[in-house]
């Protein structure tokens, strides 16, 4: 199980069951704010909702499919980040993030995609990370940016958002390339 203390401030960990009704009161009171940006906030409507989010998270990391953790940050659940899916034949996955309104501004998310890199092309041995954000999410894109990912351009209008299409722009990073130190 992964569980890694980032510094006095950030932790992340698996997800556990256990933080179901932690986690659908956070998406719950940032909805409107994570709703701009993530397709499935509406589809979150209740506890139960994330718990079978959390239980799915534990079978993808038991067919070794990659894993998702929760972000604390001084001691409270503060977003979340993941690896979509691992490709074990080409070596690459992706990952994914949020954080909760009130909590962006601190470094939390850049310092968690800085450990989700390292572990994906040192721990699990992989040759490419990708992360893909909205064309006009600008603190989204902020953080692979300052992680030194290259900007390998842009997918258009690949995301539906509840009323509108979004177009992407990918991110990658080469085990070659990585010089991220934790």
């Amino acid at each position: 199980m992964f569980k890694y203390i980032v510094d006095k401030e950030v932790e992340m960990k698996m997800l556990d069951i256990n933080n179901g009704e932690e986690l659908y009161k956070l998406i719950d009171t940032s909805r409107y704010h994570l709703r701009k940006w993530l397709p499935w906030v509406d589809g979150t409507k209740n506890v139960e909702d994330t718990k079978a989010f959390i239980e799915m998270t534990k079978k993808q990391f038991a067919s070794n499919n990659g894993f998702q953790a929760g972000i604390w940050y001084k001691g409270s659940l503060a977003g979340v980040i993941g690896y979509h899916n691992v490709d074990w034949t080409h070596k690459s996955t992706s990952i994914g993030y949020w954080l909760a309104e009130g909590y962006e501004g601190n470094g939390i998310m850049t310092k968690a995609t800085k450990v989700f890199t390292e572990y994906a092309l040192v721990e699990l041995n992989l040759n490419r990370v990708e992360i893909r954000c909205a064309e006009k999410n600008h603190k989204s894109r902020a953080i692979p940016e300052r992680l030194g990912f290259t900007n390998e351009g842009m997918v258009r209008e690949v995301e539906w958002l509840y009323d509108h299409y979004v177009s992407h722009v990918i991110y990658g990073m080469l085990a070659s390339q990585w010089k991220g130190e934790i």
